[in-house]
């Protein structure tokens, strides 16, 4: 590894000696270049960094990123991820998946990741598809994308050749109402824009959520770069994501995306500075000499 002129990795030091093998045109390149140059913006030492991921095309993530990783089971990236940081405080732990892994099979795991509050961040590359098994609808697949009114044919969806009649979820809203300390969102083809994001979010003290429009040219053919470069907007420098009220409306706009830190709440306790606190104060009963205590092996 080379070190740039202010003295932290450069952006191409975080690379691994793995190639990426996503699909010519995928949005998860975009996602990956902005995460490299993060890394460097924020100087993570490499050997105190831990990626975790799920399942799926953008779950490959950590195998590219010379970083430590963990490649884990369906859906699970939070728990897993929340865990390392409980177990080792001192490393710098971000978990990455995509809609369907983060908003589906694993979304039961977000509200409680909410209100813990362990200091990680999750990256969610949002292409509003199952791309990895070639193309299912997933929790924010628009309806025209799967109704009677598609603009494509239906039948491209596999698993849904009739369609879908249920309605998207709103990621963003969402995380809002459950009180995410840190929520905001990018786009791949912006990836200045995201790696500033992505650089914030590792900042925070606590969880930070970055989702990321990051589409897919195989198997959604709708939600394409130039469908997102028309509805996106950045937000005004005077904007303030303190206010939740003004985030959760501007979340809920129907026809254009804004990106950019849209709520943080930084007087939230971290999960870290709780367990923290608890073990410093709470000494006499139940405390964790005591505990560990009761566990010694005498010879």
């Amino acid at each position: 590894m080379t070190a740039s002129r202010t003295g932290a990795l450069a952006p191409k030091d975080y690379k691994s000696d793995l190639h990426p093998i996503w699909c010519p045109g995928c949005g998860d390149f975009g996602v990956l270049s902005a995460l490299y140059k993060a890394l460097s913006m924020c100087g993570l030492d490499p050997e105190q960094t831990v990626i975790v991921s799920g399942i799926g095309c953008s779950s490959r993530l950590p195998g590219f990123v010379a970083t430590y990783g963990f490649h884990g089971v369906h859906g699970r990236a939070l728990p897993t991820a929340t865990g390392v940081k409980m177990a080792r405080p001192d490393l710098h732990v971000i978990a990455v998946g995509g809609d369907g892994d983060g908003y589906s099979i694993g979304g039961g795991h977000l509200p409680h990741c909410a209100r813990r509050n362990p200091d990680i961040t999750y990256l969610v590359m949002n292409n509003s598809t199952y791309g990895l098994t070639k193309g299912q609808v997933s929790p924010t697949s628009t309806l025209p994308l799967v109704s009677a009114n598609a603009e494509i044919d239906p039948k491209r969806w596999r698993t849904t050749p009739y369609g879908m009649a249920e309605e998207p979820i709103d990621p963003i809203a969402q995380a809002i109402a459950w009180d995410v300390s840190f929520v905001a969102r990018g786009f791949s083809y912006q990836p200045n824009q995201l790696a500033n994001l992505i650089a914030a979010a590792i900042e925070h003290r606590g969880f930070a959520l970055v989702d990321t429009f990051s589409p897919c040219p195989t198997f959604n053919q709708h939600q394409t770069d130039g469908f997102y470069k028309e509805r996106t907007y950045a937000l005004p420098d005077d904007y303030d994501p303190t206010d939740r009220a003004r985030a959760f409306a501007l979340a809920c706009e129907a026809d254009r995306f804004a990106l950019g830190v849209i709520y943080r709440h930084d007087d939230k306790p971290s999960a870290t500075d709780e367990q923290r606190w608890l073990r410093e104060h709470l000494t006499g009963r139940g405390s964790l000499e005591r505990l560990l205590a009761r566990f010694a092996y005498d010879r």
